[in-house]
């Protein structure tokens, strides 16, 4: 049976490209965690009237995994896999320059296209990533290894809000901020105001998209190894099951393709609601935009952990049942626990240190999922890859999902979304993966 491996298996060759796969995982933190801040920003600037339309942000940036990762799996299989992540850069770099126009003429529209385009790039990226990073090594560190780009990952996404509210903020927005609010500015004087707050974002996208085309061509022509087939063999520990024609054979890839579904989508909630989610208590944005860092810390934390404790004490498999089971308790707690604290510098209803909490068993979960759901496909390790990677339009759906209940049920009565979402992935955790053939 063929798996995928690297070309050049040595220990250097290993090294160097855990080292340019972790920058690509920073890069992919930095793209993606500033949603959490774009969403009341565009709310905002874009004078956006729901959380439902706001929440069009993740669903633009995210939708593009679903469409685009089956395509991305066949670039992939055409052009290989350094070619394509620069393919992918590419895409993004396009994507950043797109707010170039979009802010020029403070259209959301646009702004989606620009997120849409950055979406596909990542779609490339992580379809060529994470079977890097699985494949790499042995497959029982595994999830050790997705924690080591998991903390490169969030580590991003600590910094990137605050560099974006440093880069894009002022002292004074909060002035400004009430005044929008009290609807006493003429047509004219608002305009001129939200015209400079969304002209704002010209500057560090730019950048961004000159940054990222570099990175791209950077990676391509390093020394980062081609993956490719090659055969494993079967041992007594480890017997390989008969070969199948179709991903569709293999249920525990379709259940971990949902289950990356649920799981994503409970991250992404837990990370860019939570400053809306602060706002209805009180806080105003300048102070709420360090609570999406709280929750990639305790993601960082749990990253770690998992560094040290898999697979020398804690087995994969056990650590994602733990963590399925914790963040169903932790989503319980944001829903139903209510009082008032002082924690941090902020006061605060308890139900928010819950959700951001949720960082903690999310760490360890997309780990988890990862290599069970990927092992024994062979030369269908690209395509199921793609299947795995649309799991991730659960970013994209599950937040719409929660701002329409937000819209008419309340914001805390909205996570009642993360509940359904954490069962499956607690069956999945202790009995999908284990499904091997489907019955009859």
């Amino acid at each position: 049976m063929n798996q995928l491996t690297s070309s050049t298996p040595n220990k250097r060759t290993f090294y160097t490209s855990m080292a340019i796969l972790a920058v690509m995982y920073f890069v992919f933190g930095l793209v993606s965690w500033v949603n959490s801040i774009l969403i009341p920003y565009f709310k905002i600037a874009l004078e956006l009237t729901t959380h439902f339309q706001s929440y069009f942000v993740t669903f633009a940036f995210y939708i593009a995994y679903f469409v685009m990762a089956i395509p991305a799996g066949l670039l992939l299989n055409k052009v290989g896999y350094k070619k394509g992540i620069m393919y992918g850069f590419m895409f993004m770099s396009l994507g950043a320059l797109i707010f170039v126009p979009a802010a020029l003429t403070r259209q959301y529209s646009i702004f989606l296209v620009g997120l849409y385009c950055i979406g596909t790039g990542l779609a490339i990226l992580q379809t060529a990533a994470n079977p890097y990073v699985t494949i790499i090594g042995p497959i029982d560190r595994a999830a050790q290894r997705m924690s080591i780009m998991g903390v490169f990952n969030k580590f991003a996404g600590i910094v990137s809000p605050l560099i974006f509210a440093a880069v894009v903020f002022r002292s004074s927005d909060d002035a400004t901020f009430a005044l929008l609010e009290a609807g006493t500015l003429t047509e004219i004087e608002k305009n001129i105001i939200l015209n400079d707050l969304i002209r704002r974002v010209i500057l560090p996208y730019s950048v961004l998209a000159v940054f990222l085309l570099l990175v791209g061509i950077a990676i391509r022509y390093s020394v980062l190894p081609e993956i490719e087939a090659s055969e494993e063999e079967p041992s007594e520990t480890n017997p390989l099951p008969p070969a199948r024609k179709s991903l569709f054979d293999y249920p525990y890839l379709i259940f971990g393709a949902i289950a990356i579904f649920f799981h994503v989508g409970t991250q992404v909630v837990a990370v860019d609601t939570i400053i809306n989610y602060a706002g209805s208590m009180g806080i105003n944005m300048l102070e709420a935009k360090f609570f999406p860092s709280y929750t990639l810390t305790c993601t960082i934390i749990g990253y770690v952990l998992g560094i040290i404790l898999i697979p020398r004490f804690v087995s994969q498999k056990t650590a994602l049942k733990f963590c399925t089971v914790l963040g169903l308790l932790l989503s319980m707690g944001v829903i139903f626990a209510d009082k008032n604290m002082f924690l941090f510098g902020h006061s605060a209803n308890i139900s928010i240190w819950f959700l951001a909490s949720l960082g903690f068993p999310n760490a360890l979960i997309y780990a988890g999922i990862w290599p069970l759901s990927i092992h024994h496909l062979g030369k269908l390790t690209k395509t199921g890859s793609s299947l795995l990677i649309m799991g991730l339009s659960g970013n994209a759906l599950l937040p719409l999902i929660y701002g329409a209940i937000a819209d008419h049920q309340g914001l805390r009565i909205g996570y009642w979304v993360l509940i359904p979402a954490f069962i499956y992935l607690v069956w999945f955790a202790f009995h999908g993966h284990t499904i091997n053939r489907w019955k009859k």
